[in-house]
């Protein structure tokens, strides 16, 4: 698992849940996704449409389980990173 999301989470740099990270995507404020490979086929169809409009890429390689462990928290399906730097050590 990547500790870089966890540090991204720690200092404030990501946008968690669909909604939200689909909000912040618009304001341009997204540089990176993380979907869970177990996310619904709605919430996947969602995030890669919307990725797709704004060109932004979208990471899908870890489960719902292991993004939501990485960041402590329960049942976690998307993760948007607001950081570059961020976006760029989760692309390599």
């Amino acid at each position: 698992m990547n500790h870089n999301i966890g540090l991204a989470y720690r200092a404030r740099k990501v946008t968690v849940g669909t909604e939200l990270t689909i909000q912040a995507l618009r304001n341009g404020q997204v540089f990176l996704i993380l979907l869970a490979t177990d996310a619904s086929d709605l919430t996947k169809k969602k995030i890669y449409d919307k990725s797709k409009s704004y060109a932004v890429e979208v990471i899908e390689k870890y489960s719902s389980l292991e993004l939501s462990q990485s960041i402590g928290k329960q049942d976690i399906k998307v993760i948007g990173l607001t950081d570059r730097g961020f976006a760029q050590l989760l692309m390599h």
